[in-house]
């Protein structure tokens, strides 16, 4: 499987995770773990549905994944660029590379994840970022409960 068509195929996943969980009623984020054996892990957001603040579409990919003993070898693909929290796994299990749909709705830690030695790269998929708009238009305070914000006039 070549590079580019694993890419496909890894951020399809993590897109059709992010679809699933618009479909629960949760935040739509979703995320994979693909490497030479193709994709081994999906999740999506479950914070609203679980009712589990750590909850991350990222989180959840790495607990469908499992234990390894190393993550060296993986890419991460994610709809939306990652937060502090799932950077943090991110660098702590040593995935070297993330594949990112957007950013344009929430920035995330992609300097943070670069300074580190993560190579980051965004797509700028309209798809992902049409899901993420539609979503904070429609609940604005579960958003921001995601992203640990306080509501406008608070």
């Amino acid at each position: 499987m070549t590079q580019e068509t694993m890419d496909e195929t890894g951020y399809e996943a993590a897109l059709q995770a992010a679809r699933a969980g618009a479909a629960e009623g949760g935040v739509p984020i979703g995320s994979s773990l693909a490497g030479a054996e193709g994709v081994i892990a999906a999740g999506h957001n479950r914070r609203v549905q679980q009712g589990d603040p750590t909850a991350h579409a990222e989180i959840d990919a790495l607990r469908a994944a499992g234990r390894r003993s190393s993550y060296r070898d993986l890419t991460l693909y994610t709809t939306l660029a990652p937060c502090a929290l799932c950077s943090g796994a991110i660098v702590l299990f040593k995935i070297p590379r993330v594949i990112v749909g957007e950013d344009r709705t929430f920035s995330g830690e992609i300097a943070w994840l670069r300074e580190r030695g993560v190579l980051v790269e965004v797509l700028q998929d309209q798809r992902a970022e049409a899901l993420m708009e539609r979503f904070i238009a429609e609940h604005p305070e579960i958003w921001n409960e995601d992203i640990a914000e306080e509501p406008a006039g608070s």
